[in-house]
C-alpha cells in the first residue's frame, strides 16, 4: 500500500470514533524511531564516515559525535548542516527533522525555500550558505562549539 499523506491521515483522525482503531489501522505510516538510531542508519545506508559528515556539515567534530551519541539536541539549522553533511534528499531531510521535533521545510519561507534548492541540486554547504547571503538571509549556523 502506498505512504499515506499527512493530510489523509489528519483526515482519517478526524473520522475516527476509536483511537485504537487508527493507531492499528495505521501504524506503518507513523514516525518510528529516534533520531540518533535514523542517523545511524542513514550513515550506514549511504556508506559515509563519520569525518565525511563533519567535513559536509561544517559542524565540529565533537559536537558531531555528541548528537550521534544522543547526548546533544542540535538545533534545526544544525540538522541542516547535518543533512548536507550526510548527503541526504529533500525526503530524508525532511523526515530527520520531524524526528527531531522541529519544523520541515517549507517552500512559502524564503530562506527555506532556498535551502530546499540547495538540497535538491546537491550543493554543498558552503554555495548555500553563499546562495543565503546573496538574498539577504541568514547562514545555516554552523559555528563550532
Amino acid at each position: 500500500m502506498d505512504e499515506k499523506t499527512t493530510d489523509e491521515l489528519r483526515h482519517e483522525i478526524r473520522l475516527a470514533t476509536d483511537i485504537e482503531d487508527y493507531l492499528k489501522t495505521n501504524r506503518k505510516h507513523l514516525l518510528k524511531g529516534s533520531l540518533t538510531d535514523y542517523l545511524h542508519m542513514l550513515l550506514s545506508q549511504k556508506g559515509l564516515r563519520r569525518a565525511d559528515v563533519i567535513r559536509g556539515s561544517q559542524l565540529g567534530r565533537a559536537y558531531v559525535y555528541r548528537i550521534f551519541a544522543g547526548d546533544k539536541i542540535p538545533s534545526r539549522d544544525k540538522l541542516i548542516a547535518l543533512a548536507f553533511g550526510l548527503q541526504l534528499t529533500e525526503e530524508e531531510t525532511q523526515k530527520m527533522l520531524k524526528l527531531s521535533g522541529c519544523r520541515e521545510l517549507y517552500a512559502r519561507d524564503e530562506r527555506d525555500a532556498l535551502i530546499l534548492f540547495a538540497l535538491q541540486r546537491k550543493m554543498s554547504i558552503i554555495d548555500a550558505n553563499g546562495l543565503l547571503l546573496d538574498h539577504g538571509l541568514a547562514e545555516l549556523n554552523t559555528f563550532r562549539e
